[in-house]
């Protein structure tokens, strides 16, 4: 069986001179703050969440180490009584189940990227946008 595409969000651009539309628009994909990060299934609703919010996320493909990588280091458990472990977590998001579902909260906050980033330009020569496959080096950049 294949396995299926996440794609990971990534909050780049902050709230100063933000539109609310986009502001809402922002909050549904769980990306409230800089940095913030959110793992999103590929339905027609969330491709059209991604499109309209291009010019102030970075998004992409990640893999599956990547996801392991980030979940460790930055997944929070949501009940606070039970463990977080991390394979079955990782299995659940492949399956496509809820995160919340997961005992996991639905967003991570991650570091600004160690070796800097050009926020104000499109993907290749910036980080705004679709960066394909390039998310996970920029994942691993930010945990």
């Amino acid at each position: 069986m294949a396995e299926k595409q996440i794609i990971c969000a990534i909050r780049i651009r902050g709230k100063v001179g933000l539109n609310v539309d986009f502001e809402e628009n922002l909050g549904r994909l769980r990306l409230r703050r800089k940095y913030a990060c959110s793992l999103v299934y590929p339905t027609k609703e969330n491709l059209g969440m991604i499109k309209k919010a291009r010019d102030f996320i970075a998004f992409g493909n990640i893999n599956k180490e990547t996801l392991e990588k980030l979940i460790e280091k930055r997944g929070h458990v949501a009940d606070k009584k039970k463990k977080l472990d991390v394979k079955k977590v990782v299995d659940g998001i492949l399956k496509q189940e809820k995160i919340v579902d997961l005992n996991l909260k639905p967003f991570f906050r991650l570091h600004p990227p160690r070796g800097g980033i050009k926020s104000k330009l499109h993907y290749p020569r910036g980080i705004l946008g679709d960066n394909k496959e390039d998310i996970n080096k920029l994942v691993e950049r930010m945990l």
